[in-house]
């Protein structure tokens, strides 16, 4: 046995003795938390299915429009865009992707894809449950003050519907 594998076989058997450490949580608070960023009001349009993919049931809703605004930025949503989920009605469970753009007041365009999930069902009690998130991405110009949003994750989920539309409200993970 060479001195490599003999070094693998004492960290296995010191490892395999030792006693098992219970998950602790980390001394200090570095819990991370969320600051709002936004709420965008988007417009939606008519719902068509392409049908049974390779991928699984896909359908597309259309983005014709909108609005948002938080504490550093304001605009329009712009028309263009679309929210593309797969859909499993047995496990009632969407997986989302809606690719989209905005404008800020300023001027700026920046573009997102928000990836998420809606899942529909019943909870450990039996009563209806419905979860529904996602981790929006932007991409805004490295040169203007909207920078920020390329370095950081955010989260967001629906803050209510409309016959419009959906209202997204957006935090970013400090």
């Amino acid at each position: 046995m060479n001195r490599k594998h003999l070094f693998i076989a004492a960290a296995l058997a010191v490892m395999a003795f030792a006693p098992q450490a219970k998950a602790q949580p980390a001394q200090g608070d570095d819990t991370p938390t969320l600051e709002f960023v936004c709420e965008l009001h988007v417009k939606l349009g008519q719902t068509y299915t392409v049908g049974q993919t390779a991928h699984g049931a896909r359908v597309v809703i259309p983005i014709t429009g909108g609005t948002f605004e938080g504490p550093n930025m304001k605009g329009t949503v712009l028309e263009g865009g679309a929210d593309y989920q797969l859909v499993d009605q047995a496990k009632g469970r969407n997986e989302i992707e809606a690719i989209y753009s905005i404008k800020t007041d300023d001027g700026v365009f920046i573009h997102i894809r928000n990836c998420g999930l809606i899942v529909t069902g019943k909870d450990a009690d039996g009563k209806p449950s419905f979860y529904f998130r996602c981790a929006p991405k932007f991409e805004a110009p490295s040169d203007s003050k909207y920078d920020w949003l390329n370095n950081s994750l955010f989260l967001c989920k629906p803050g209510g519907f409309t016959p419009e539309g959906i209202s997204l409200r957006v935090w970013r993970v400090q």
